[in-house]
């Protein structure tokens, strides 16, 4: 007879899949298409250029036995440096808060969002607070694709935010905001974190997707339940982003020192170092799912039923223990994992069953699941 997974401590084995679809998203050489929006469009000649050089200068250092050990010893002082400075930011929370992309206007808005009969103008001041989430929900409205929808004067390039607000919606808006404001807190401008990022905005998206659907099924708060979706990858995105400005800083600094010595083999030794993927990952298995709630804490929101599901998902050892807003979440990313990995080819049915046992997605929810559109954000 089997023995049933379901609820209890984690298995090693389901814990072992999830660190391989976290691995395949921040180390995996993989690249991902854009989904949803061009993000980082104009970055992509620069990665390819990037990975171009770095290919061609490994080739030749590979030939040369001196010139390979240089670049050894170098590339593994810049990476310890980067990965020392970046564990002793990490160690204070308060540090990153600044630079983490979340704010208390972004918390206050989940929550009113949440509301059932929220009104345009409690949010109006808080996005208006809020220049990027103005910005992106405005060129929303005025997207072709958007003023199709609109009345027959959909020539007229919309600017005021309370008409904006407007055209969008109640319904749209709870599902806009939390959106935008995921997009602002992954990583951007970073050529070494294209890829990364575009994968991580996938696995993000379909967990909050997969989330909504489960909610709606199970008539729970849809807008709370895929907020706190999309709630954690925030600190997933504050370890990376801090990763990628020290790595840039110091990788930048030490590649002109170098040219301005002159020694060619110091020169391409660092060019050659690439962006420690694998140290990152590990600091995000360490800190990540604390800085979900660390972060919301320090905004004055410990209270905050959004930091309290972060919490419970960074803090309880089994899946039985989790409030039912926060099984929901996980089920969701439980979802998430299964799909991304089966698309990588890295899954065994087998796999797949333990996983949906554990989370206990049962037949009905896999099915409401499956039907979800995870290409196109539907949009009322």
């Amino acid at each position: 007879m089997a023995i049933s997974v379901a609820g209890g401590v984690r298995p090693g084995k389901v814990i072992e899949l999830e660190h391989k679809l976290l691995t395949q998203l921040i180390v995996g050489k993989q690249k991902s298409s854009s989904m949803f929006d061009e993000i980082d469009k104009e970055l992509e000649g620069d990665a390819n250029k990037l990975d171009i050089e770095r290919e061609a200068v490994l080739a030749r250092l590979a030939k040369q036995i001196e010139a390979r050990k240089v670049f050894e010893a170098v590339s593994g002082q810049l990476v310890h440096t980067v990965t020392t400075a970046l564990d002793n930011q990490l160690a204070t929370p308060e540090s990153l808060l600044a630079g983490s992309g979340i704010s208390a206007a972004q918390l206050t808005l989940f929550e009113l969002i949440s509301h059932e009969t929220l009104n345009i103008n409690r949010i109006r001041p808080l996005i208006a607070d809020l220049p990027w989430l103005e910005r992106d929900l405005t060129n929303l409205v005025n997207s072709p694709a958007f003023r199709l929808k609109r009345s027959h004067r959909s020539e007229v390039k919309v600017t005021d935010l309370k008409l904006v607000l407007n055209f969008i919606g109640i319904d749209n808006l709870r599902t806009l905001i939390p959106y935008y404001c995921l997009r602002n807190w992954l990583p951007s401008g970073h050529a070494h974190l294209l890829w990364t990022t575009r994968k991580l905005w996938r696995y993000a998206m379909i967990t909050g997707v997969a989330a909504k659907a489960l909610a709606k099924l199970h008539e729970a708060d849809e807008a709370f339940i895929y907020t706190s979706a999309l709630l954690s990858m925030l600190g997933t995105s504050v370890v990376l982003n801090n990763g990628a400005k020290v790595y840039e800083t110091t990788w930048g600094t030490w590649l002109r020192e170098a040219s301005a010595s002159r020694d060619k083999e110091l020169h391409d030794a660092v060019l050659a170092t690439e962006f420690p993927a694998n140290d990152i990952y590990h600091l995000v298995l360490s800190h990540g799912n604390k800085l979900n709630w660390q972060l919301l804490e320090l905004l004055d929101f410990a209270a905050s039923p959004l930091t309290q599901v972060q919490a419970e998902l960074d803090n309880n050892l089994s899946f039985a223990e989790l409030s039912a807003a926060a099984k929901l979440v996980a089920k969701a990313s439980c979802f998430a994992k299964v799909l991304m990995l089966e698309e990588m080819r890295q899954l065994e049915p087998k796999e797949k069953r333990l996983m949906f046992d554990y989370y206990e997605l049962n037949e009905q929810e896999v099915i409401r699941l499956k039907g979800q559109n995870y290409r196109k954000l539907d949009l009322y």
